[in-house]
């Protein structure tokens, strides 16, 4: 599992149907990776709208903001153009989120299966893990990690 203070590795991040981003293409800014468990789902939903509403505080301080899920890249753009979102939404078929230590065993109503634990990581422009949230509680969460950011 990741912690703080440790580089990502080089990882490749599905951002369009035929696009990718890799971790080297993140040098240079500050980033919010925010794990989510499924697009147009009530907390997912309004966690994505609070960072689309604080897009440009994020820009202005030198930060660009990725959502990322195991939704599939169209589900994200019917996602994005339904509430209008800001937010990088990163397809993701594995890799990232068990990299990043989110792919996690879950239980509702005494059923166990596996999905995403909803996290935040704020990585720095050498690509060093700053700051992490895990088992994120959606209300307030956004002005959190802004006021962390703020405060590098």
């Amino acid at each position: 599992m990741l912690k703080e203070n440790t580089k990502i590795k080089n990882l490749k991040f599905k951002v369009n149907t035929s696009g990718f981003l890799n971790s080297q293409d993140l040098l240079g800014k500050k980033t919010v990776i925010y794990f989510y468990p499924k697009d147009d789902t009530p907390g997912c939903t309004k966690e994505a709208i609070n960072f689309s509403e604080k897009i440009n505080e994020f820009s202005n301080l030198n930060t660009q903001v990725f959502g990322v899920s195991r939704d599939s890249f169209e589900k994200h753009q019917k996602f994005k153009k339904k509430y209008n979102l800001k937010v990088n939404l990163i397809s993701d078929e594995g890799e990232i989120t068990e990299y990043f230590g989110v792919w996690v065993e879950k239980s509702m109503y005494g059923k166990k299966y596996m999905g995403i634990e909803r996290s935040t990581f704020v990585i720095d422009e050498q690509l060093k893990i700053l700051k992490i949230w895990r088992k994120v509680k959606v209300s307030g969460h956004v002005e959190e990690v802004l006021d962390f950011v703020k405060n590098i």
